[in-house]
């Protein structure tokens, strides 16, 4: 199998990022390729946390809330993630509206619990530390919880998954909300990761830049950036922390308006 940095193409240079056209996109889902071993993988950023991958194995939905019409237009979902049970990351009205007749769930225990009967149905519960196959595509549970102390009522640890998603020999880290834990900077052969950052419930960007450093993805998207009391997240001062051969990609998450 092919190592992560020889089936990718297109590997930048140091502190590379990657702007994307947010005008041009505003009206509709932007979006990126990565190639992997039997294809590629199409990331299309939707909201905030919610995003969509098309992959060679199908297409996996992260996070999917808010009305059904964004989606529209993208494949229905043959496999969803959800990291936990908070509304900006979960909501069974969303769930039922854009499930096909084939998808299936993983998600975390505590989201399990919150599962009307016939969601629970079509979902497998997995805890950090877990793992599972669904078809050709492994999810790992890594640890997504708060360390600050001022923190720690958002997010405790033991309750809220993020995930590690290899399909075709490619790696996904989907960080759901977190901080800079031990378990993120322990990261080994990320090609894509999806890092939060926002105030007070995740970490700043000087953390995620940190971690990421730490981690050295391949490619990064900074996610889930908008926060309280002046806790948003600038993703272009993000990718000027970032160091090392990790390139930032810059998605559409809020409309095509950045943080003024």
């Amino acid at each position: 199998m092919p190592t992560r940095r020889t089936f990718l193409t297109g590997v930048a240079a140091v502190g590379t990022t990657t702007l994307l056209p947010y005008t041009l996109h505003a009206a509709g889902h932007s979006s990126d390729a990565f190639a992997t071993a039997n294809g590629e993988i199409v990331v299309h950023p939707v909201s905030h946390a919610s995003f969509v991958m098309e992959t060679p194995s199908g297409t996996i939905y992260a996070d999917p809330v808010g009305e059904p019409a964004a989606y529209a237009g993208l494949p229905a979902p043959d496999l969803i993630l959800v990291t936990h049970e908070h509304g900006d990351h979960f909501n069974t009205e969303t769930l039922a509206a854009i499930m096909g007749e084939n998808t299936t769930m993983i998600v975390n225990p505590a989201v399990f619990d919150m599962l009307p009967a016939d969601l629970q149905a079509r979902a497998t519960a997995i805890g950090n530390g877990e793992s599972t196959m669904t078809g050709d595509v492994m999810v790992d549970a890594i640890p997504a919880y708060n360390i600050s102390p001022d923190r720690l009522n958002f997010h405790p640890q033991g309750r809220d998954n993020g995930y590690i998603v290899t399909v075709d020999g490619l790696r996904v880290y989907i960080s759901g909300d977190t901080e800079d834990t031990p378990a993120m900077r322990s990261l080994e052969n990320i090609d894509v990761a999806f890092v939060c950052m926002n105030l007070p419930f995740t970490m700043g960007m000087e953390a995620a830049a940190s971690a990421v450093n730490e981690f050295g993805p391949t490619y990064v998207y900074p996610y889930h950036y908008r926060g309280r009391d002046n806790g948003t997240q600038d993703p272009r001062e993000f990718a000027a922390l970032v160091t090392g051969d990790t390139e930032v990609k810059i998605g559409n998450w809020y409309g095509g308006v950045m943080p003024s």
